[in-house]
């Protein structure tokens, strides 16, 4: 029988008095159940994603619903292959997802969650709004909903000083997305102080809207921080692939980290072009 690998990808803001003995706990735990990824630990929360086999991402969850504070988390889960990480990372950090902006109160201050179903509705019944996705930018390049904005982020910490080339959205109605929700839920906070004045963020992120909605207003794949780079969450017969290769735009969805730049970046190239410059993209590599 073929052993099934689960990933786990999952975040919650909650207050947490000792980030260092919540992470040793679920260290311990990980490494007894074979599992491997990252996990952020905080003040302010935990982000992670791991891969195991599906007895082991279970046997996970139902530990992490035995803390009250984590027992309502949204676990989504994706097709793993066994090898999305080379190991375990559990560490203590002073913000699980980077923003710099200073602290939030993320309960009170966040923009209003819309369900996947009802962003499917407003596509539907054409209302008047944009997508504001808050993921990198090349991540966008394989997957994005229709109507979408990109600001242009190579780090989700550039998101404060591209504030200004984004003025004339702050009277429109927009919806904030990222691959699972926990970049919404802190973007959306500094949005409002900043004075947009009709935002929401898509309730648990692209991931679950692939899940419920297929082929639908979410075009192309979706890229993940693994070694797969990328996945479509679940099975989509009608996908339409949108990515293009970095080099001569032939349709593809495959990644790859072009080396011969600093810092590295990742492209998409297609397997010919690939093949091609391999050397050129690995040149700076020691």
């Amino acid at each position: 029988m073929e052993q099934e690998y689960i990933v786990l990808l999952f975040y919650k803001f909650a207050d947490i008095k000792d980030p260092k003995g919540f992470a040793d706990i679920h260290r311990v735990k990980a490494t007894e159940l074979g599992l491997k990824g990252r996990l952020l630990v905080g003040e302010e929360g935990i982000n992670g994603t791991l891969e195991g086999l599906r007895t082991a991402t279970d046997a996970y969850k139902e530990f992490m619903k035995l803390d009250p504070l984590f027992s309502d988390m949204k676990i989504k889960e994706s097709v793993g292959t066994g090898k999305s990480f080379p190991k375990l990372k559990i560490k203590v950090r002073d913000e699980i997802v980077t923003l710099g902006a200073g602290r939030f109160n993320v309960a009170e201050e966040t923009a209003t969650e819309l369900s996947p179903r009802e962003l499917e509705e407003w596509y539907e019944n054409d209302k008047d709004f944009v997508v504001l996705d808050l993921r990198n930018d090349f991540e966008i390049k394989s997957g994005k909903f229709d109507r979408t904005i990109d600001p242009g982020l190579i780090h989700f910490r550039d998101l404060p000083e591209k504030l200004d080339s984004m003025k004339d959205l702050k009277n429109k109605k927009v919806v904030t997305v990222c691959t699972g929700g926990i970049r919404c839920e802190k973007a959306t906070c500094l949005l409002k102080r900043e004075g947009f004045t009709d935002v929401y963020q898509l309730k648990d992120g692209i991931h679950t809207y692939m899940e419920q909605y297929p082929g639908k207003h979410f075009k192309g794949t979706l890229f993940v921080f693994d070694d797969r780079m990328t996945t479509d969450v679940v099975p989509t017969p009608t996908k339409e692939v949108i990515g293009t290769c970095f080099f001569c735009n032939t349709q593809t969805e495959n990644y790859c980290s072009d080396d011969s730049v600093r810092p590295s970046r990742k492209i998409l190239v297609c397997a010919s072009c690939y093949e091609d410059k391999k050397q050129q993209l690995r040149a700076n590599v020691k």
